[in-house]
């Protein structure tokens, strides 16, 4: 009897320690699922506070083009109305530290975002996006940050032909992890560095191989085309959405 009960407070020693190191691992298991989605949260939350404060630069530079642009217009009427006005070269004092733009400069000049060039903006209601669009390459710094052009790589926004914007499916409902919510007739904006916002509706989704490159060089007939470019949810296809100007 002794013996027996000895045998079995054995047992419930063991089975205790066996339960407690599961109980253990399956805290920490717990306490990284929380840390995990807890630096996902913070990494999507610095994110979207920096795509706002880029959009609000973008929408400031915008309105100062624009007033430029107009201010030059009038600058040209008022010297068109008077024949006897003479356009003089400026005179640089060379003493002076201010340089001459050069053609370089004014290639380096527009909206950046850690050094990277912004190329517009873009806007799908239906998934609550709202993000600056990236000049190509789309490299992975650039959209860590944003959205960016992946095809033609010296795209300009809202012209003839299909541009191809890529960004990630980060499964939280940033950038374009929604995009599988898209459906024909679903509306895009997209607004280029002249300020012109172009409304785009969605005409086909599908999901193809990572190497099919048929979504890039297509002819749209003339028309403005854009494709929507990202991962499908377990990572293994590329979710594509195209949408076309009307």
């Amino acid at each position: 009897s002794e013996v027996f009960m000895g045998g079995i407070q054995m047992l419930n020693s063991k089975y205790s320690k066996v339960l407690s190191v599961v109980l253990v691992i399956a805290i920490l298991i717990i306490i990284g699922f929380l840390v995990f989605i807890g630096i996902d949260w913070y990494k999507a939350s610095i994110s979207e506070s920096e795509n706002k404060n880029i959009l609000e630069q973008f929408n400031n530079y915008i309105e100062n083009e624009q007033k430029d642009n107009n201010n030059e217009n009038l600058e040209n009427v008022i010297n068109n109305e008077d024949p006897n006005n003479e356009i003089i070269d400026p005179v640089v004092d060379p003493s002076s530290n201010v340089e001459e733009p050069s053609d370089g400069d004014n290639n380096n000049s527009g909206l950046t975002v850690k050094g990277m060039k912004v190329a517009g903006t873009i806007e799908i209601p239906k998934t609550n996006v709202k993000y600056p669009v990236l000049e190509g390459p789309a490299s992975n710094d650039k959209i860590e940050v944003a959205v960016a052009v992946q095809y033609p790589l010296n795209a300009t926004l809202n012209t003839e032909g299909n541009v191809v914007i890529a960004g990630h499916n980060y499964r939280n409902g940033t950038f374009f992890s929604d995009n599988k919510k898209l459906g024909n007739g679903d509306k895009i904006y997209i607004t280029d560095l002249n300020g012109s916002k172009v409304e785009y509706r969605v005409y086909n989704t599908f999901i193809t191989e990572a190497n099919d490159n048929s979504i890039y060089n297509r002819d749209t007939d003339g028309k403005r085309e854009i494709t929507l470019y990202s991962c499908t949810d377990d990572l293994a296809g590329r979710l594509i959405v195209q949408a076309r100007a009307d």
